[in-house]
């Protein structure tokens, strides 16, 4: 190991391994997929709001939509990464999922990911919180634990203060990957290593906070951030069955700003453009950074592909990815917000407490007997007309029988029959809030087809201008934040305009 310091060497309490080669040669990316919010903060509009932007080397921030959070990012890439590898997340033997901003603090995401994706009660699960290195650290558990197929899902949206150097980086995105048995396609794990040193300080959420602060002592934070990775890519360097980190193409890394990683860059003995994580215009993606930077790498046919994930306190983890595979998702977002926009999407300027009262007060229970079609579109077919009856539940829609009905997942994609929209002051009290941070929706009667017949299904339209929703317009259904009621957050499917659909 090259230019051992205090901290870093054995002999002084950091921890050093290396993943060996005959796991790596059973595991290969099968496809990848990336999903970032639609709308993004650009820097002229965070110094026009504060005189100067604090992020080094961040030209815009994706800024999550107000029904939008880890998990339902983590689900739109993990699809479109099931997609590209064209695996049915029913086949799944493995989940991982990792995450420094989950819906709760204390609560397994695991299940909840599981079902909106399909994915069997017995696939063996990986979590993986509390730091920005989770992500590099759910893949390797992944990794290790041999079930294949495996999805590794890693997203984020880090909190801060509005004027500090983490708030004006503050980004949102997720990012996928699909690991498969080591023959055949696919980009192979070629190798891994990890190096950690007590570097505390330099990036911290406090118990009982939301927001992610750091001491700002430029020397040492880079000296935290530097020191650990090369550290980790020196001992892989010795250790990996393929490419060597120095032959890397391209670099995908952890990106609190657009400094730090150039700086990881040369340490390790690559150029500062090899960094392929799009913090430029995502902005800091925490978690989801290497795996983000690893999709826009395979997207770019870049091979080999050093991954790094690095965590505050501090330690890091180097792969080494040897090959290509399909990927799905965009990378960047497609329009821009003004500063009080982004301030309100996000949650930071709101008003009372949401009105008491009037509301439908749905308990747990109930709700979670209606998941199968919230999560799924899951329907009944009639079996004495073949009509569908969405929710499958009480006399056939057509027939008026009362039957027992087979079992039907309706497609993703459907067509407006009729369309609404509700204003802040005319919402239930359970979607006051998410009105208040989005302003105006519309609701739809959303028609979708199957095998011949139709269902109408009742979505929410998000992420869209209401008065540019028509009868008509084809949509997809997506996964979105419904709503928060007794301190559960309620998910299910809402309608994204095809035209919106990234």
């Amino acid at each position: 190991m090259s230019d051992p310091e205090p901290g870093i060497g054995t002999a002084s309490g950091s921890t050093e391994t290396a993943g060996g080669s005959e796991a790596d040669a059973r595991t290969r990316i099968l496809g990848a997929g990336a999903y970032v919010p639609s709308a993004g903060l650009p820097r002229e509009a965070v110094v026009d709001a504060w005189g100067r932007s604090r992020a080094r080397g961040v030209d815009a921030v994706a800024v999550p939509a107000p029904d939008e959070d880890a998990l339902t990012m983590g689900v739109a890439a993990a699809e479109r990464a099931l997609s590209a590898a064209g695996i049915d997340a029913g086949d799944l033997a493995g989940l991982a999922f990792a995450t420094t901003t989950p819906p709760l603090a204390e609560e397994d995401l695991l299940p909840r990911l599981g079902a909106a994706l399909g994915v069997p009660a017995d696939a063996r699960t990986h979590y993986v919180g509390r730091s920005t290195r989770a992500g590099t650290r759910a893949l390797r558990a992944a990794r290790d634990a041999g079930a294949v197929p495996a999805l590794v899902v890693a997203a984020d949206a880090p909190p801060a203060a509005p004027n500090s150097p983490e708030g004006h980086a503050a980004g949102a995105g997720a990012a996928a990957v699909v690991l498969g048995p080591g023959s055949g396609h696919g980009a192979r794990l070629a190798g891994d290593a990890e190096a950690a040193a007590d570097y505390p300080g330099t990036r911290f959420r406090r118990v009982g906070r939301e927001e992610t602060e750091g001491l700002g002592v430029t020397t040492y934070d880079r000296a935290a951030f530097t020191r650990p990775i090369r550290a980790a890519v020196d001992l892989l360097g010795d250790e990996a069955d393929g490419p060597a980190p120095s032959e890397a193409a391209a670099l995908a890394m952890t990106a609190p700003d657009g400094d730090l990683p150039a700086r990881a860059a040369r340490a390790v003995g690559l150029d500062a453009d090899a960094v392929s994580t799009p913090v430029e215009t995502l902005g800091d993606t925490g978690a989801a950074g290497p795996l983000l930077g690893l999709a826009a790498a395979l997207r770019e046919g870049a091979t080999p592909t050093l991954v790094v994930g690095w965590g505050s306190g501090a330690g890091a983890d180097a792969v080494v990815v040897d090959g290509l595979a399909p990927v799905e998702g965009d990378l960047d977002t497609d329009r821009e917000l003004s500063y009080p926009a982004a301030l309100r999407r996000r949650g930071e300027i709101t008003g009372d407490e949401p009105p008491a009262g009037g509301g439908a007060a749905v308990s747990v229970p109930t709700w979670r007997r209606s998941q199968p079609a919230r999560y799924g579109l899951l329907a009944g077919r009639c079996p004495d007309c073949g009509a569908l009856a969405f929710p499958p539940e009480g006399a056939c829609p057509d027939c008026h029988g009362l039957v027992s009905y087979e079992s039907v997942r309706l497609p993703t994609e459907g067509v407006i029959e009729t369309v609404t929209g509700v204003s802040p002051g005319g919402a239930p009290p359970e979607f006051a809030r998410q009105a208040e941070r989005g302003g105006d929706y519309a609701v739809a009667i959303v028609r979708f087809e199957r095998d011949g017949a139709a269902a109408s299904v009742p979505l929410q339209v998000t992420d869209a201008d209401p008065d540019a929703v028509e009868a008509g317009d084809p949509v997809r259904a997506v996964f979105r934040r419904i709503y928060e009621q007794e301190g559960v957050v309620r998910y299910g499917r809402k309608a994204l305009l095809a035209s919106e659909d990234r």
